[in-house]
């Protein structure tokens, strides 16, 4: 009995002290998101994966789910490849669109795909899987805009948009970060 309590122990030790590195990363220690944790946010934003639709944000017209939630991409995963770089940790902040959805009002049908990265169907847009940032709270927030200099929004063509959050929808201090962290 108390080798198995000892196993769960070291267990959850290990758990903890794996996830406390995930954003190192190589890059600087300025990638945190800042702001308190997440359990002190409000929940996000409801997510329609059912479409992927171009809607109008301050910084141009951009892709977002049905329900406007904004969709990013992470340069780090490349284009046209079944290899998702991010990770457990990453995704817990930064959940990839799922399902199968059409083309709303603005987007290209012949743009949407899909790949199986990390075991699981996600969704493409011009070859780049989809993301959307846990701490959009409300449907236009771009709070995960440029954060580590690897997380854009897309126009229409797949294109990421590299400008710069405005300073009233980017409140996350990680969006000025070099490095290749996650923005956590």
């Amino acid at each position: 009995m108390s080798i198995s309590r000892l196993t769960v122990a070291g267990f959850a030790l290990a758990s903890a002290l794996a996830l406390a590195g995930c954003g190192s990363g190589g890059g600087s220690a300025s990638g945190s998101s800042g702001g308190g944790s997440q359990a002190d946010s409000p929940a996000p934003a409801a997510m329609d994966s059912s479409t992927i639709k171009v809607s109008s944000s301050p910084l141009g017209n951009i892709l977002t789910d049905g329900s406007g939630r904004t969709l990013y991409l992470f340069t780090e995963d490349g284009k046209n490849t079944n290899s998702m770089n991010c990770d457990a940790a990453c995704i817990k902040l930064w959940p990839h669109m799922e399902g199968t959805p059409h083309a709303g009002e603005g987007a290209r049908a012949s743009l949407i795909g899909a790949t199986k990265g990390g075991g699981k169907a996600q969704v493409t847009y011009a070859g780049h899987p989809l993301y959307y940032y846990a701490n959009d709270q409300a449907s236009g927030d771009v709070k995960g805009q440029g954060i580590d200099k690897i997380w854009y929004v897309m126009n229409d063509k797949g294109t990421a948009i590299k400008t710069a959050a405005p300073a009233a929808s980017s409140t996350d201090s990680g969006n000025s970060s070099g490095g290749g962290g996650y923005g956590y």
